[in-house]
């Protein structure tokens, strides 16, 4: 049984995806639980980016220990430079660098010769060979690149130092039998091959990503690239839990296997979704909440008298399980520790006695409390401590549908004075974000507003997301609360704050794409 090494790129690519603005300590999150999903390799950002990619590069390989982490670097000398300075305090630093190769990319984008793409990317890749163990190139559009001239530009970063030659499917254009040719191909006429690895990296503009992927396993591909919940640029990328859970259960059929620990991906499915904004859509594969619901009276008989009927896989599996009450108002701080633990919520000692008032306050006004309430509460608790510039202290809204919704806020600014303000709107949500636009410097517009409950339940808990655009910066933010408009105040004066705190940190230098 062949092992599939999977390289999840969530953090490089998935933060890519229009809308989501992940902060350090999200970031950080994040690669912790694919840590303990067990990902082969975690692409952590473009260092040479900006600042801030930087940083959080940094930092994550500096505190991952058990899967190697990688940075993404042009074919500039600089960029490499960036990510080794990032990356080389890792347990296993390897560098990802990318050149396009496409026609449509060399005339219009790069505007170099093919001469110049393959001396551009040999004498990189040898320059990086210097500093880095492994290294990863990626032809940029190769599934759009003539067949010939791919094999000698492969043949040559290999000759110069590349380990591992990914084969980009960039705009998700193939199909899965143009896909799995091109490696075949590869296999067949490159004469250094055997020395590497092969990779595939498919979007899904064309519904086919994980098709493709697949393709690719079939012949001759021994990584694959994707994200969790398949986000990404424009329509995503290969969903990395797809593509575990297809490999598990047809194994039969494909004949290899991955290192993930499968009972993780609900976890960490629902905590990309959490901090990224992106919902999960319910008639998602593998982790869409309708994934295991049967309405129809045959299928639901079917079921019943044996679940393969229709239920090809199991939701223990992946790791969905129904909540049950662990914690209640009555539960120690022991209990809530200890608990906390078997989540995987690694939550500093310092900072148990806060999170625990703060789930005594809420356990007092909810009759049930589930693991989902828990892992919200620590979420929102903990990723949120240093951008608190705005805090709400109070809001009052009143509203009747023969009267126009007024809010009333009392906030604690910057300065940690106090701050009132009262407006009115066409509804509740206009009237409370009206308001609050009065209590902060500057023009805001609301772009993005979305709700859903956590859990289930009249006293479910109400988490908000909203996307806005504050000084010329477009940001994110989230909310939770039980009262729906305390959410959504949260999640406004969260957006807010993240802009001020980038704001205190100094401009990051805008980055180009081009050679």
């Amino acid at each position: 049984m062949q092992t599939i090494k999977i390289f999840d790129t969530t953090l490089r690519d998935g933060e890519q995806s229009a809308g989501v603005n992940l902060n350090f300590s999200e970031k950080l999150e994040i690669a912790k639980q694919l840590e303990r999903l067990n990902v082969d390799i975690m692409e952590a950002g473009f260092p040479a980016a900006s600042k801030g990619d930087f940083s959080s590069v940094q930092k994550i390989a500096q505190t991952i220990r058990n899967c190697s982490v990688t940075g993404l670097a042009r074919a500039v000398i600089s960029d490499i430079d960036a990510a080794w300075e990032a990356l080389k305090d890792g347990a296993e630093p390897r560098l990802h660098t990318f050149l396009a190769t496409s026609p449509i990319h060399r005339e219009y984008k790069l505007k170099m010769s093919k001469e110049e793409v393959i001396y551009t990317a040999v004498e990189t890749v040898k320059y990086a060979a210097k500093k880095f163990p492994i290294i990863q190139w990626s032809a940029e559009d190769a599934s759009r690149t003539e067949l010939p001239f791919l094999a000698e530009i492969i043949e040559k970063v290999i000759q110069a130092g590349a380990r591992v030659i990914n084969i980009p499917d960039t705009v998700g254009y193939g199909t899965p039998q143009e896909y799995g040719a091109i490696f075949k191909y590869l296999k067949e006429n490159v004469p250094s091959i055997n020395k590497v690895s092969l990779s595939t990296h498919c979007h899904d503009d064309l519904g086919m990503a994980i098709a493709n992927s697949l393709a690719a396993v079939e012949n001759g591909a021994t990584q694959v690239e994707g994200t969790i919940n398949g986000i990404g640029e424009r329509a995503g990328n290969a969903a990395l839990e797809e593509f575990a859970v297809a490999l598990h259960v047809r194994k039969d059929h494909y004949q290899a296997l991955t290192r993930l620990k499968l009972h993780e991906i609900s976890r960490t499915s629902s905590l990309v979704s959490k901090l990224t904004g992106m919902i999960v859509p319910a008639n998602k594969a593998v982790v869409g909440k309708n994934a295991y619901a049967h309405e129809s009276g045959i299928h639901q008989d079917g079921v019943l008298k044996e679940k393969t009927t229709y239920e090809i896989i199991s939701p223990d599996l992946v790791g969905f399980q129904s909540n049950s009450l662990v914690l209640g108002k009555h539960s120690g701080r022991h209990a809530f520790k200890n608990r906390l633990d078997e989540l995987g919520l690694n939550v500093p000692e310092e900072n148990i006695k806060t999170l625990f008032h703060a789930f005594k306050d809420l356990a007092d006004r909810k009759k049930e409390m589930t693991d989902e309430d828990l892992v919200a509460l620590v979420l929102e608790e903990e990723l949120s401590k240093e951008e608190r510039f705005y805090e709400l202290i109070h809001l009052q809204i009143q509203y009747g549908t023969n009267q126009v919704p007024t809010a009333t806020v009392t906030l604690s600014g910057a300065e940690k004075e106090v701050i009132q303000e009262a407006g009115t709107g066409a509804g509740s949500i206009e009237a409370l974000y009206n308001t609050l636009e009065k209590c902060v410097e500057g023009s805001i517009n609301l772009l993005d507003y979305r709700i859903q409950s956590v859990g289930a339940g009249r006293d479910a808990l109400a988490q908000v997301y909203v996307k806005l655009s504050y000084l010329d910066i477009e940001t994110s933010g989230r909310g939770l609360a039980q009262d729906v408009l305390e959410a959504s105040a949260k999640a406004y004066l969260n957006a807010i704050n993240r802009v001020i705190y980038m704001k205190d940190k100094g401009p990051e230098p805008e980055m180009s794409f081009t050679k």
